[in-house]
């Protein structure tokens, strides 16, 4: 699942999915986030369906003793309810193309490895940076981030 705000880290071992435009404030890449996501909400509204699965059915059980065999009931046990937003997909496309239209484009960067991670000074990203084969991500407890791109190759150890 893509991440739509910057700010929001929710796998701190997953990758930084976001909107990406070289050049551009950090904060001004969320706020135009904001004013999308609204958009997109009012141009498709949350549309909530409540769906219910099946019921299961277990069979009874056979037991025999001496006197002879037995059968226990079988039971029906409910499926549960859920809900489905039915508009999700398409707000979703919608907050796509309000963000492109803006310049920009959904990006999914690495996270650092540890030795890359360790070696950047700490220092949050301000302003989106041009990336390059090799840039990564490194996010911090307080939900920051840091886009580093390593002088040599990242290795996989």
């Amino acid at each position: 699942m893509r991440i739509i705000v910057a700010g929001l880290a929710v796998g701190a071992c997953g990758p930084l999915s976001l909107y990406y435009q070289p050049g551009v404030q950090v904060s001004r890449m969320q706020s135009d986030a904001t004013r999308c996501e609204v958009t997109a909400l009012k141009d498709a509204p949350v549309a909530n369906q409540i769906r219910q699965r099946p019921p299961v059915y277990f069979p009874g059980n056979r037991y025999c003793t001496s006197n002879g065999c037995f059968y226990s009931p079988g039971y029906w046990v409910g499926g549960g309810l859920y809900s489905v937003d039915l508009n999700q997909d398409l707000r979703r496309r919608v907050l796509d193309i309000c963000m492109a239209k803006k310049g920009y484009q959904p990006v999914s960067i690495p996270r650092c490895p540890a030795n890359v991670a360790a070696a950047a000074p700490r220092a949050v990203t301000a302003t989106l940076p041009a990336l390059a084969q090799n840039s990564c991500a490194i996010r911090y407890d307080d939900g920051s981030w840091q886009i580093v791109t390593p002088q040599a190759p990242i290795s996989s150890e």
